[in-house]
């Protein structure tokens, strides 16, 4: 499926992205992602993003494990490896990457800088044509039908 014109994921990521260190206590984190209202925070090590830390994490490795989040760190509970995208990505090539690795949260790098950040959310809001796209990930026998049947005379 194309979409008219091609629009790079740079276009339409936020590139004023919050980060933590790896020795960032996750207590400290928590606080900063509720001073910010957000949802994730990107864990950097020496300059370059090093993982993720995001609410799911937070749920699963802290809390459901009964841990003391004043006491551990950021780089104990962070995802890992971090999947990242590039600023000249497609918008439909960022999409399928997030849908098959089943991420919500895609940091874009760029020869190990940090440029921004682009959300399943973002995509979603900003090209309703994803919607097809999403159709046709879930439900790839479906949308072949119905493609068909439209074309039929």
């Amino acid at each position: 499926m194309a979409f008219p014109m091609s629009l790079e994921v740079q276009n339409i990521m936020v590139s004023n992205v919050i980060t933590v260190e790896t020795n960032t206590l996750v207590m400290d984190a928590v606080k900063i992602m509720n001073q910010h209202g957000i949802g994730c925070l990107v864990v950097m090590k020496n300059g370059s993003p090093a993982g993720i830390v995001t609410e799911r994490d937070l749920l699963k490795r802290v809390l459901a494990e009964s841990k003391n989040p004043k006491k551990i760190r950021v780089q104990e509970i962070m995802s890992r490896p971090l999947i990242i995208g590039k600023p000249d990505m497609e918008i439909e090539e960022v999409f399928k990457l997030m849908f098959e690795r089943k991420i919500k949260k895609l940091p874009i790098v760029e020869d190990g800088k940090l440029l921004g950040l682009v959300t399943f959310t973002d995509l979603l809001s900003f090209q309703p044509q994803l919607i097809k796209v999403v159709k046709q990930l879930t439900h790839p026998h479906s949308w072949k039908k119905a493609e068909e049947e439209k074309s039929s005379p």
